[in-house]
């Protein structure tokens, strides 16, 4: 595809994402503002917010506080694939992507903008066993993942050129960010063959984009660790060295257990977790109390230092540890 003609007055070799150098854990917050995200912002945690947080099902828009307790974090925006997917297995086909999500590309390319998180990830379908029962599920979901990757970039570009129009190219690339692409699947083989089709489209869109800084691995929420195939570890160990280079992981939902080793890998770049809120209506219910607010910060505080305290450097830890046999 040659967009050469056009890139005269569009932001060329454009940076999908601004890291740190030492891996970073966001917490999840499953609301667009209020007391979690304010106890968040109190304690300097960096956040994952679903778009689905903004989503007004009976008005069919996203709906963004002009004021938001978000807006004052370091905040990233994760595309909801896991919800879209229930809702359509729950009630079929939707009116938004794919006819999966109830929302369309222009609409989750206006949030991002509106927004302007740290960085917003493309959307994606998940592969998860509940989701997706079989390899067929599974093939169907990563084929549709790299094109969902396609149609928002496509929409990016078309936007972008419209912009260009009267505005620089500073501002332009100020206004829409690229977004981060997910690689998807269930075994190791399944992201390496995501990866090479997220590859695929990303090159067609250089070099008005640049290669991806940051890319997302997605369905690995509460995933086994250690099985050979489709352990965390096993994918991670699949797609070292193989990535884009000067790219890195933000791991999606992992287990708080796989960052004593996780950190020792300096492409992953970052990694987020909702497991504090799970873990708070457990213990409040074996315990008999109300899950009042105070409790669930309480247990994201709590969450968070045991987080830290993995991620910090032990003595006899190394960089690259092999993470498979």
């Amino acid at each position: 595809m040659d967009h050469q003609p056009e890139l005269g007055r569009l932001p060329t070799g454009q940076h999908n994402a601004v890291l740190d150098d030492e891996l970073v854990m966001r917490v999840g917050i499953p609301h667009r503002g209020g007391k979690l995200a304010f106890h968040a912002f109190n304690e300097g945690f960096p956040v994952m917010v679903s778009a689905n947080a903004f989503w007004d099902a009976e008005k069919g828009c996203f709906r963004v506080p002009e004021a938001t307790d978000l807006s004052e974090l370091d905040v990233a925006l994760d595309s909801a694939g896991f919800t879209a997917m229930k809702l359509w297995k729950a009630k079929g086909q939707q009116p938004g992507m794919a006819g999966i999500f109830p929302w369309s590309y222009e609409q989750y390319v206006e949030l991002a903008s509106l927004l302007s998180p740290s960085w917003w990830s493309q959307p994606d379908l998940c592969c998860e066993p509940e989701i997706a029962q079989d390899q067929a599920a599974i093939d169907y979901r990563i084929n549709a993942t790299a094109t969902l990757l396609e149609g928002v970039l496509r929409v990016l570009y078309a936007w972008q050129n419209e912009l260009a129009k009267t505005c620089s190219a500073s501002v332009v690339a100020n206004m829409l960010t690229p977004p981060v692409p997910v690689i998807q699947g269930w075994s190791a083989s399944d992201y390496l063959r995501s990866l090479e089709l997220l590859t695929a489209v990303w090159e067609r869109w250089q070099p008005w984009l640049d290669a991806p800084l940051l890319i997302g691995v997605g369905s690995v929420c509460r995933r086994n660790l250690h099985h050979p195939t489709h352990g965390l570890y096993a994918i991670l160990s699949a797609l070292e060295g193989k990535l884009p280079q000067g790219a890195r992981l933000h791991l999606f939902g992992v287990k708080g257990a796989s960052l004593s080793e996780v950190k020792m890998l300096d492409w992953v770049a970052s990694a987020d977790s909702m497991a504090y809120d799970f873990g708070a209506r457990i213990k409040a219910r074996q315990s008999g109390l109300s899950n009042t607010t105070a409790h669930r910060s309480s247990e994201m505080s709590r969450w968070m230092m045991t987080a830290r305290s993995r991620m910090s450097a032990q003595p006899g830890d190394q960089l690259r540890l092999p993470l498979a046999a």
